[in-house]
């Protein structure tokens, strides 16, 4: 079945690349004299008007033939105008380079096939409000953004886009919050993403996610209501006064007018089980429970009435031996600062450390109300990338837990727009990555060993075609873009060579000799073969490491 599948691929690839030689040559009335897709014997041989179109039975290759006055084949008197050497420069430089761009072309229809089908999105409600982010105080749980500059907003990816593209600059947002409309002006701060090769993306950021946490609450204190009522820290709670509860905000809004009065709180207890699968997962089953809460008469917060809390700064987790642990953080304590800086949620704890990675943090935490202080530094790993570039990785061993609620999806009627604006954007985004990949290869940063030939290929459609259709469709788009790029490159014998040629032409008012050209054709193909060489070598290298490890595996 594999097989197939990359027989298809290869098929469908080097038939877009030869059409866009085959259609452009024919709009200039160059004769085209074979259409062949494969190599090796013909399978299928149609003989049409004036092009014998063929079908090789290796799906590696294939090639447009077209009427050339230094060919064997004779040319008539009345076909002399349509040879190809006969065309101006710039019509032989558009047949050459239609089938690297269709390569490039391509994938946009493929994505957008794949998008397309996506017309349904998370709603644009504000689930969650970073702290200390341009958002912090303009917007809130449960705002939904109707628009951004005057263009409506349908979906949270629509709003995500939007803001991602632009830092540093002011965004007008109209806002549907309680019963009314409002205005709110947010300007996105700069994040810089550091990507593999050196690539760098500055992106726009306010500090807003969908989806609200859901209703886990932390009781940070032993003498508090909730504790006393029998409440703990990762109970969720599932109802108040018997009305169900979905979100944390929920929860605040159920208690936030109750002074003194019992009421029954439903709660759902996540209790481990030790060595749950024979160790080899962390497993917890919910056990449910009533407590009759009742808050303290005092105004003030749900917090100071209640002692009750998001659990989003407890500690779920902490896995012995870690960093963490040996700073004797532990379970059920609540992060209070990170280097004398308070933190008000688990996003910006996360972001104190990430900062700066490679160096000891002093973090304050508290256990049942009692203040303790400990030194950390981030877990490092060094890992070759696909690239083969040692890049550092950072991980915080201790977790917090904080599920959310997922908001109901809607259909956005810009879904076709939508779909294929992601389409070119993805489109470029891959091809950008390929082309400083060859960058960096030329550069010698990145390892020739990086390199992939036809076994590379043939493993990445397998696993691709095993997950779905559509992951199938993505690998199709990333290798034609892939065969687009090569075939550019100024080699001759590939497109992007005879681009180079036509280059010296215009140049010197001439071709260039047919002596000049063959010894560099020749070069080039040889060129090709010992780069085919190493990429096969490499693709020989990873397959014995995939059965090695396999036979580890077993004989374990």
């Amino acid at each position: 079945m594999d097989l197939i599948y990359f027989a298809l691929l290869c098929s469908v690839l080097i038939f877009v690349h030869e059409l866009g030689h085959f259609v452009w040559a024919k709009i200039f009335g160059v004769k085209v004299l074979t259409f062949s897709i494969g190599f090796g014997p013909k399978i299928i041989r149609i003989r049409g008007r004036e092009t014998e179109y063929c079908i090789g039975i290796l799906p590696l290759g294939g090639f447009v033939k077209m009427l050339e006055e230094t060919r064997q084949e004779r040319v008539l008197p009345e076909d002399r105008g349509r040879t190809f050497e006969a065309q101006p420069i710039y019509r032989r430089a558009i047949i050459v380079l239609a089938g690297p761009a269709m390569n490039m072309l391509f994938p946009i229809l493929l994505y957008f096939g794949v998008l397309v089908g996506e017309k349904e999105g998370t709603a644009p409600t504000i689930g969650f409000v970073a702290p200390g982010h341009p958002a912090d105080g303009k917007l809130f749980p449960g705002d939904r953004i109707l628009e951004v500059d005057g263009e409506p907003i349908y979906t949270f990816e629509e709003l995500r886009r939007s803001i991602q593209k632009s830092p540093g600059r002011d965004l007008k947002l109209g806002v549907f919050r309680g019963r009314e409309r409002v205005e709110v002006v947010v300007t996105p701060e700069e994040r810089i993403i550091q990507r593999p090769l050196e690539l760098v993306d500055v992106v726009g950021e306010i500090g807003v996610a969908p989806n609200q946490p859901a209703a886990v609450v932390g009781v940070p204190r032993t003498d508090s209501p909730a504790y006393r009522a029998g409440l703990r820290t990762f109970d969720v709670v599932i109802e108040v006064r018997g009305k169900p509860v979905r979100s944390y905000a929920d929860l605040d809004a159920a208690l936030s007018d109750n002074h003194g009065e019992t009421i029954p709180v439903g709660y759902l207890r996540p209790t481990r089980v030790p060595d749950a699968l024979g160790k080899m997962a962390e497993l917890s089953v919910f056990e449910s429970g009533v407590a009759a809460l009742t808050p303290d008469v005092a105004t003030g917060t749900t917090l100071q009435r209640t002692g009750i809390e998001s659990a989003d700064l407890y500690i779920y987790a902490v896995p012995e031996g870690s960093a963490e642990y040996k700073a004797d953080i532990r379970p059920g304590d609540r992060i209070v600062a990170v280097d004398n800086t308070e933190v008000p949620g688990w996003v910006t704890f996360e972001e104190l450390l990430f900062r700066s990675p490679d160096r000891q943090h002093t973090v304050t935490f508290e256990r049942q109300g009692t203040r303790k202080i400990g030194v950390i530094k981030l877990r490092e790993e060094l890992y070759l990338d696909d690239y083969g570039q040692e890049r550092p990785r950072y991980s915080l061993r201790a977790r917090n837990w904080s599920p959310i609620v997922s908001e109901a999806e809607v259909e956005s009627p810009r879904a076709i727009q939508s779909a294929f604006v992601r389409a070119c954007e993805e489109s470029y985004d891959v091809a950008r990555f390929i082309v400083v990949g060859i960058v960096r290869i030329s550069e010698g940063k990145v390892s020739l060993s990086t390199l992939g030939g036809p076994i590379t290929v043939y493993d990445v459609v397998g696993q691709e075609r095993k997950k779905g259709v559509s992951y199938f469709v993505w690998a199709m788009a990333v290798i034609s873009i892939n065969l687009g790029l090569i075939n550019l490159l100024p080699v001759p014998v590939l497109d992007g060579g005879h681009l180079l040629f036509f280059l010296f032409e215009a140049l010197l008012r001439r071709p260039l000799p047919l002596r000049v050209r063959e010894i560099a054709s020749l070069v080039g193909m040889l060129m090709l073969i010992a780069l085919m060489g190493v990429a096969f070598r490499n693709d020989l290298e990873r397959r014995r490491e995939v059965i090695q490890g396999q036979v580890e595996e077993l004989t374990r």
